[in-house]
């Protein structure tokens, strides 16, 4: 019986040092008091597609804390993602940028929508196998990585010989789209398509930034810069 005990008391130490705590809120009220850089400050021409800025996303309207279409990121975090866009356009490819850093108030507000009586708006374009309710866990949680400033949603863009005229590769979905078929591996995507989610993957893998197999598009700088701090200022 003590050796039971044993491994049961072994067990649970095991599973509450994975456990992932709720990060602080860093008390900074201006993107240069956390050293929140501004990407187009080191690539002025790069494509950004702010999705939580505008209506064009899975709340169907702009989400509190995007103030404007912009993409902040810890400085570790930005200049690696320049670098990475550097390199990829020495083979006519260029970056998307969906999200960047959010705020905590915008994590809120997911949860808050997710929890609101389904208005049947954007479930056909975003959730068509879910209801809100099922969203929360794996898609919405009470805290994201994100907040922490590091982490990035965006796709790959293929461009013609003078970089002026780009298209997105074709992944399988589209961002946002909340459903298996987004994960990377999914059987569901194409050859061609998993081909592309890979060859983005491997673009911000070799750059430093770890994915998320249930999302092609998500990626977080590792080893993160922040990991313990989320930060609640907003995006102007």
């Amino acid at each position: 019986m003590r050796s039971i005990a044993a491994l049961l008391v072994l067990f649970l130490t095991a599973c509450a040092s994975h456990q992932t705590s709720a990060p602080t809120v860093s008390p900074a009220t201006t993107p240069e008091e956390a050293d929140l850089v501004d990407l187009r400050t080191l690539v002025p021409d790069i494509d950004l597609d702010i999705r939580y800025a505008g209506a064009n996303n899975f709340t169907g309207a702009p989400v509190d804390g995007y103030d404007a279409p912009k993409c902040y990121l810890l400085r570790p975090a930005a200049e690696a993602l320049a670098a990475i866009e550097r390199g990829l356009r020495d083979d006519h490819l260029r970056l998307r940028l969906y999200d960047c850093y959010r705020p905590v108030r915008a994590v809120r507000r997911f949860v808050e929508w997710a929890h609101a009586p389904e208005d049947g708006r954007t479930k056909a374009a975003y959730y068509p196998s879910f209801d809100k309710p099922d969203l929360l866990g794996d898609y919405i949680s009470p805290t994201s990585g994100h907040s922490r400033g590091a982490t990035v949603d965006l796709d790959l863009l293929e461009c013609d010989d003078t970089g002026v005229s780009c298209t997105p590769l074709d992944m399988g979905t589209h961002f946002d789209f909340f459903d298996t078929l987004a994960n990377t591996e999914s059987r569901k995507a194409t050859d061609a398509q998993r081909a592309n989610r890979h060859r983005l993957r491997d673009a911000m893998q070799a750059g430093g930034f770890r994915d998320y197999k249930m999302e092609w598009w998500h990626f977080t700088l590792d080893p993160a810069p922040s990991p313990g701090v989320a930060f609640d200022i907003p995006v102007r």
